[in-house]
């Protein structure tokens, strides 16, 4: 089994005796699996750090650090990002992943977390990396300034990039919802690889060098 990293698919190998391998594959079909449209976008946001990063910045303000007593709300945060986290891979299997990401268990009345061959911190990364590859794309093409928005977004419609992709593509429906984010991005820039206009970035350096050409001509015209 040979998994595609450049479209965001992962292959995980159990060589423990009686362990398999397991594909994960960010397909736009998985990525409904994770939840509704705005769910998503509150998961990647929370897989990337929003969560931790704004309890510690709240605390710094307040406490100008963090102090030993918001341990136990730390420890929920992460809880609740490696939950996010182990959902995510195994949205994108079709095999169920707890010999991998291990499982939530009632013990004592109490949530404990038996783990599996992987480790917690090597979850979320491989999280990350299939929200990237099925939800941004991470897919080599150029984006126009035009098409760049400053604002972010609280929904991942997946069923729109579906129907777009056999629209364009002229594929069925189960070959579209089988597409991550990045092969869309590519296919879409193969069809139409003419596009006119300037990225951010060259839009950028074009602005920069006539501002910069700007203020040499008026230094001029002032000796």
């Amino acid at each position: 089994m040979t998994a595609l990293r450049e479209i965001g698919e992962i292959g995980i190998s159990d060589s423990r005796e009686g362990g398999k391998d397991y594909l994960l594959r960010p397909s736009f079909e998985a990525m409904t699996r994770i939840g509704e449209p705005n769910e998503i976008v509150e998961i990647y946001a929370d897989i990337h750090g929003r969560e931790a990063q704004t309890l510690i910045a709240a605390c710094a303000d307040a406490f100008g650090g963090f102090p030993e007593w918001m341990g136990p709300a730390m420890r929920r945060v992460s809880d609740r990002l490696l939950t996010s986290a182990m959902d995510v891979l195994q949205a994108c299997s079709d095999e169920d992943l707890t010999p991998i990401v291990g499982e939530w268990d009632e013990v004592d009345g109490k949530l404990s977390y038996t783990p599996g061959l992987m480790p917690q911190s090597d979850i979320v990364i491989f999280a990350q990396h299939l929200l990237q590859h099925g939800v941004t794309g991470k897919a080599k093409t150029r984006k126009l300034q035009r098409h760049e928005s400053s604002g972010g977004t609280t929904e991942f419609n997946a069923i729109e990039y579906i129907n777009a992709a056999r629209i364009h593509f002229s594929i069925s429906l189960d070959e579209a919802r089988r597409l991550t984010m990045t092969e869309f991005q590519a296919l879409l820039s193969e069809k139409y690889p003419d596009q006119k206009g300037l990225t951010k970035e060259e839009y950028s350096a074009v602005a920069d060098d006539f501002l910069a050409k700007q203020a040499a001509r008026r230094a001029a015209a002032k000796k």
